[in-house]
């Protein structure tokens, strides 16, 4: 079975803890069987795995998430990267491309696409793979997955079968786009479902287009043209002018935790040096700053705290934050890399034009900063924990607790973790951006 999981977004409905580069999916504030914290991304990739699926998984991404996906996931986990950010049509065409030039799947082979963030459970897995067993067996030639509603939301698509239909697989009447609740609720009346967002089509649905396109599905092509693919949803450029549409209905758990309201349901104890006074109830408390929070007699609340912002509001409240975040223009001040994550620990700016920024950085051992350089910039490293071997303008030498590494602007430099390394970062300069970066391809020895 092939499988593309679609990780986009940036989640400001989460804000304070998601930014432009940290997304929803990768917060880790959900609770595995173990007791362990895990992230949504890491809940359904570990749910795939569970179902005994056997199962080839592609991720498709954005540049800017591949880093927290690698480190999250694993090296091992195979990532489709955009080259530009755009929707689902265009990153669903990229990856069934790579499905075909680079894994040799054939043009007749089912793919089951869905997101990377659904709070569910195994049987969602489940009716996947009978949506991919009815596109194998030519019943549609799209498939899609249609969630039983709870509740007249706003916020989704629905579904609507033919009438008289019934079975495993329903024919798809038509698709309303996100009604308004009484019109919602006459379509539930009628029998409508909620759009996953999970489709199931043989990989030559999409290569045909590509085809006709560009004169060639191949990867590279695909990815060299990659802007001129129209900037739209699957929905609208694919599903919604299909011809021969069905729907797997779902009756399971299914949430889509994509604002506060609904994440607080799931993180069931305060996370981070929370004190929780009397008369506290029914409020959810998520601390990531190195300081305490206390709250006192408070209720129905989500207080969330990051090196981004804090957070404090009704759960009803919570829901509508997102015009609020757009308002709010900072760099990100946390991020998860590769090799372990940095946290903005202060920005300031002087009258000549100067500016310094201070970062705590955390490199796991045996992981790697890359061999690169700065044109703007200064920085001052200094090693707070671990051990490691620095790399200065093809010079190494070994660090540890206390040593102190000055790096002007365009020396090369790259820093290898031995033990799980801690330093503080200082840079200096008149442009502090994460764009100032050359990187220069280098092997340890």
């Amino acid at each position: 079975m092939n499988i593309i999981l679609l990780s986009g977004g940036s989640g400001k409905r989460l804000w304070p803890l998601s930014n432009e580069t940290r997304s929803k999916q990768f917060l880790s504030l959900l609770t595995d069987a173990g007791g362990a914290r895990e992230s949504m991304v890491q809940r359904v990739y570990r749910q795939i795995q569970e179902s005994g699926i056997d199962a080839r998984i592609v991720i498709a991404t954005s540049a800017g998430q591949l880093d927290p996906i690698r480190r999250q996931l694993g090296e091992g986990v195979e990532v489709v990267t955009e080259p530009e950010r755009r929707d689902t049509f265009p990153a669903i065409s990229l990856a069934a491309a790579y499905l075909f030039s680079e894994e040799g799947c054939g043009w007749d082979e089912p793919v089951v696409v869905m997101p990377v963030d659904p709070y569910t459970e195994l049987s969602y897995f489940q009716a996947a793979v009978r949506m991919e067993q009815f596109v194998r067996e030519g019943v549609s030639d799209i498939v899609l997955m249609g969630i039983a509603p709870t509740y007249a939301a706003e916020k989704y698509g629905y579904i609507l079968p033919r009438k008289g239909c019934g079975g495993p697989c329903l024919r798809v009447e038509r698709f309303v786009e996100k009604p308004d609740a009484q019109y919602a609720h006459q379509l539930i009346q009628d029998g409508a479902l909620w759009n996953a967002g999970v489709f199931a089509f043989r990989l030559g649905y999409v290569l045909d287009r590509l085809a006709q396109q560009f004169g060639s599905a191949d990867f590279e092509t695909v990815r060299s043209r990659y802007g001129s693919l129209e900037k739209t949803s699957f929905d609208y450029a694919v599903v919604e002018k299909a011809s021969r549409v069905a729907m797997v209905p779902f009756d399971g758990l299914w949430k889509d935790l994509g604002t506060w309201n609904t994440l607080a349901e799931e993180i069931d104890e305060d996370v981070g040096h929370v004190v929780r006074g009397e008369g506290t109830e029914d409020t959810q408390i998520v601390n990531e700053l190195g300081i305490p929070l206390i709250a006192l007699g408070v209720k129905d609340l989500v207080i969330a705290a990051s090196p981004d912002g804090i957070l404090v509001a009704s759960k009803d409240a919570s829901s509508y934050m997102k015009p609020y975040v757009e308002k709010v223009s900072q760099r990100p001040m946390y991020e998860e890399r590769r090799w372990g994550y940095y946290k903005v620990l202060d920005y300031d700016s002087f009258g000549n034009g100067c500016r310094s920024l201070t970062k705590r950085l955390f490199v796991a051992a045996g992981k790697k900063i890359s061999y690169q350089s700065h044109a703007h910039r200064d920085e001052i490293w200094t090693i707070v924990e671990g051990t490691g071997t620095l790399l200065l303008d093809g010079h190494t030498r070994n660090v540890k607790r206390g040593d102190v590494a000055y790096i002007t602007a365009g020396m090369k430099h790259a820093l290898c973790a031995v033990s799980d390394l801690h330093l503080v970062e200082v840079q200096l300069g008149g442009e502090l951006a994460e764009t100032d970066i050359v990187r220069y391809a280098m092997d340890w020895q």
